[in-house]
């Protein structure tokens, strides 16, 4: 898969109520709560996003409650991954149960800059900064998270199995 666009840059330690308010809480509609992406960091902060933008984010982001809103939210807002320093645990697996990819990147993650253009090749484990000029290589996403993502989350990865199972 190979995702192209402008980067959002986030600060460190972004937690799940920035990502998506407990207000906003009353839906689990990707869209409905793609419309208030980032509204505890910044009201409105969505109406810079065009879908295929990246969101590049520092230490730690996604901490706090353990919402599984926060990776949906951020897909309905039309960002379809997610690079950063390092992600909260439970944040993570949400992300990937719900088709969010992450990239775990370390201090790499400081050379990518707020509107960069960027494309992302996730099988060469490539990540080029047309803006820069730069490359930061990642390694592969596991196997296992991977299948998770092929089947649009963790319910589609489940469907799928157990279709296969008994099909």
């Amino acid at each position: 898969m190979i995702y192209q666009g402008k980067v959002h840059r986030v600060g460190e330690h972004i937690d799940t109520d920035a990502i998506i308010p407990a207000r906003f809480l009353v839906t689990s509609d990707p869209q409905k709560l793609g419309e208030q992406c980032m509204a505890g960091l910044e009201p409105n902060w969505v109406k810079r996003v065009h879908p295929g933008d990246i969101l590049v984010s520092g230490r730690n982001f996604g901490c706090g409650s353990s919402r599984e809103h926060a990776p949906i939210a951020i897909l309905g807002a039309g960002i379809p991954l997610v690079i950063g320093h390092s992600f909260a645990r439970i944040f993570y697996r949400n992300a990937f149960n719900t088709g969010l990819p992450l990239l775990e990147i370390g201090d790499a993650v400081e050379q990518i800059k707020d509107g960069d253009s960027l494309k992302v090749d996730m099988a060469a484990g490539l990540i080029e900064d047309a803006t820069q000029g730069i490359k930061l290589h990642f390694p592969p996403i596991p196997a296992s998270m991977q299948a998770i993502l092929d089947q649009g989350g963790l319910v589609g990865y489940v469907k799928a199995r157990l279709s296969a199972q008994h099909g």
